[in-house]
């Protein structure tokens, strides 16, 4: 959930630039350019200490399902709970900027929103000894009742001493989303039953399945998006990923990352993808959705809102959604508080307001991502849910059945570094530019040790 359009930052059209020197330009990664978090709109310091609005800066990325453009209007409703707060939301594409961007602020105490999300791939280094004591403890301000969430939620948001840094937002059920004009052109099943039956139990399956809509496939498609994609969504089914059940960084030796790494590269090989990078900034990926370029997409929950805003009104009612291979979970964030924020109560206040089970079902209805609180994922109202976009799919019931499935596997504070290098600088080199298999496993490999201190 990490991309924009040539027309909109996934749900919430922005063109943030994201050149090479992003970490130190002034742009709008995160709060925008000049005056730190809390900044009022017309740059008065957002000060409400004489009875007048103060100016709430909510940095994300991907597609949250706040917003009042395409989300639930949440910020619209709190405003009017709220007379005297003012939400504004900066939202980025790409996640490991985002990130990086982050963290360099958080190293300055500065330039900080005053919430900010974090990815999953990103809470135990959010967590650790370096940034654990630079967020406010959620706990105990703001009024959030942590014990409404999942309990491993909660747990990958606590630091060493037992402070709550993060809310949940949502979880990342996997399903598999695909184009059903696409596959009934290809002489595939495009009932969702039946087409789950094609690859039930077995990544390998679905591969093999890509292989077969190949040979029928309408000119200028190919059965799946993008072989990063698949290596991600395989991941997220294994117990064992990037890192050992101490929570130490352990991917070479990680049976997870072999298979998923071994199918994507299969995938590639075999010439069954877009070759597109997703999440990429020209939005290439974006509109091979509009365009049809591809039939199927790993669908965590929170890509049906990808789906419903890049493939757009003319394409409604033609994707649908079956089971995937196997259970997993990929992605899934936090919204957490920095202590270096001008509003460090009022925005915990907001924070647990949007992470409420009330909320959680309200954006779930819009945007498809499945709440992270217990109650909530339980109700009627999800498990009943269903999104316009997709017809009478019953996407409450296939993402909470998935998600009965989760099982957490140990997470790394360099989990999401690693991911990147290997989705962007090895399978993406192996798909888009011929390199071998061996040799972009090594790039990876010194990657990690150029980049990352252990």
């Amino acid at each position: 959930m990490r991309t924009t359009s040539s027309t909109r930052d996934l749900a919430r059209r922005r063109r943030p630039a994201l050149a090479a020197t992003a970490l130190l330009a002034c742009t709008a990664l995160i709060a925008g350019c000049g005056g730190g978090s809390g900044d009022s709109a017309d740059g008065d310091g957002g000060s409400g200490g004489d009875g007048g609005k103060i100016t709430l800066r909510i940095g994300t990325f991907g597609s949250f399902g706040y917003d009042n453009e395409n989300g639930a209007k949440l910020y619209a409703e709190y405003e009017k709970l709220h007379p005297n707060i003012k939400i504004v939301e900066s939202n980025v594409a790409d996640g490991q900027k985002y990130w990086d961007t982050l963290k360099l602020r958080l190293s300055r105490n500065s330039g900080l929103a005053d919430i900010q999300a974090v990815e999953v791939g990103y809470i135990a280094e959010a967590t650790g000894p370096t940034m654990g004591s630079k967020w406010v403890d959620l706990s105990k301000t703001g009024g959030a009742d942590t014990s409404a969430f999942l309990d491993w939620k909660v747990r990958q948001a606590t630091t060493p001493d037992g402070k709550v840094i993060g809310l949940g937002t949502d979880i990342g059920p996997m399903a598999i989303c695909y184009n059903k004009d696409l596959f009934a052109k290809a002489k595939l099943p495009t009932d969702r039953e039946q087409v789950a039956k094609l690859w039930a139990g077995d990544w390998a399956k679905f591969v093999a399945t890509g292989k077969t809509y190949q040979r029928n496939a309408p000119a200028g498609t190919a059965f799946h998006d993008s072989a990063s994609g698949l290596f991600n969504a395989v991941l997220s089914s294994q117990p064992r990923q990037y890192a050992d059940d101490k929570g130490e960084l352990d991917w070479e030796n990680s049976p997870g990352v072999k298979t998923a790494w071994n199918l994507a590269v299969d995938a590639a090989g075999s010439g069954i993808t877009a070759k597109l990078r997703q999440f990429d900034e020209k939005g290439t990926w974006n509109a091979g959705f509009k365009n049809n370029r591809f039939a199927t997409v790993a669908c965590p929950s929170w890509m049906t809102g990808i789906i419903k805003d890049q493939a757009g009104p003319a394409n409604q009612g033609k994707w649908d959604i079956a089971a995937p291979p196997v259970a997993g979970n990929w992605g899934g964030s936090f919204l957490a508080v920095p202590k270096a924020g001008k509003h460090a109560e009022e925005a915990a206040k907001l924070a647990a307001w949007l992470t409420a089970p009330e909320q959680h079902a309200k954006v779930f209805g819009v945007n498809g991502n499945i709440p992270s609180t217990k109650d909530t994922l339980a109700s009627p109202a999800v498990q009943n849910a269903k999104i316009a976009y997709f017809g009478d799919t019953p996407v409450g019931r296939i993402y909470s059945s998935a998600a009965a499935g989760i099982t957490p596997a140990p997470v790394s504070r360099h989990d999401g570094q690693v991911k990147t290098f290997i989705t962007d600088n090895g399978i993406l080199d192996i798909e888009q530019r011929g390199t071998s298999p061996e040799k972009a496993w090594e790039n990876v490999r010194k990657l990690v040790e150029d980049k990352i201190a252990r």
